[in-house]
């Protein structure tokens, strides 16, 4: 009897494992465990040309910052108020420490890998920036509020999108944007494709994921984490 339970549990804690696997958990990325191999980083071999970014263009630091709309890792970094993930918002500080005072540029990398609404959310996104590049920043803030449930359930279709524009940005025309994405999709799909398969060169294997100077952060880590990282380069 005893071997049978022991063995059962083996048996049960296996499929729990998988199956939080399968289902695309984002868990070892955003505790920040190191990946398995990695790789050498540089910012000066991220491509930062036409990406969405906050801050100088020629701010002495660059932060890439590699996301996905449906992680809730991502949004703990951005705006914080995740139930059951302690560490506080590092953005916030980021941006009133070393973006507002021309220290640094963040550019916004796109890695999508929770299901269809991510790759949606990207799309917006890419237009918004496009159109309307003076809300992007507002918007994706906005974004990061309203996400609820991980993956394709909940906020995060383009209904529920559009339905935040109008009601949080009268200066962005949900049907441009509509427009927009029906006309450049393709393009826009493929640029994201870039950024995710550029990110696991670099050794990112979920979100969010950090390039800045030599250093990868991979994770949701707190501000200390990565004022170790920028402070050097503002020597």
């Amino acid at each position: 009897m005893p071997a049978a339970i022991v063995i059962a549990g083996v048996i049960i804690a296996g499929a729990l494992f998988f199956g939080l696997k399968s289902a695309g958990s984002t868990i070892p990325a955003a505790q920040g465990t190191a990946p398995a191999a990695t790789a050498a980083v540089n910012i000066k071999d991220v491509k930062t040309a036409g990406e969405p970014y906050i801050g100088q263009a020629n701010a002495p630091v660059t932060l890439a910052f590699w996301s996905d709309y449906q992680c809730p890792f991502c949004k703990a970094f951005e705006v914080g108020g995740v139930a059951g993930i302690t560490t506080p918002a590092a953005l916030p500080d980021l941006i009133t420490e070393y973006v507002d005072t021309g220290k640094l540029k963040i550019v916004f990398k796109d890695f999508p890998f929770l299901g269809n609404d991510s790759i949606t959310a990207a799309e917006y996104g890419r237009s918004i920036w496009k159109l309307y590049p003076d809300q992007f920043f507002a918007w994706r803030t906005a974004m990061f509020k309203a996400q609820d449930q991980e993956g394709d359930q909940g906020f995060g279709n383009a209904a529920t999108i559009d339905t935040l524009i109008r009601s949080q940005f009268p200066k962005i025309s949900d049907s441009a944007i509509q427009a927009d994405i029906a006309k450049n999709k393709a393009t826009y799909d493929a640029a994201m494709q870039a950024d995710e398969q550029e990110g696991a060169s670099f050794g990112i294997q979920g979100t969010p994921g950090f390039v800045t100077g030599t250093t990868l952060i991979a994770g949701d880590e707190p501000l200390a984490s990565f004022q170790a990282a920028i402070d050097p380069q503002l020597k």
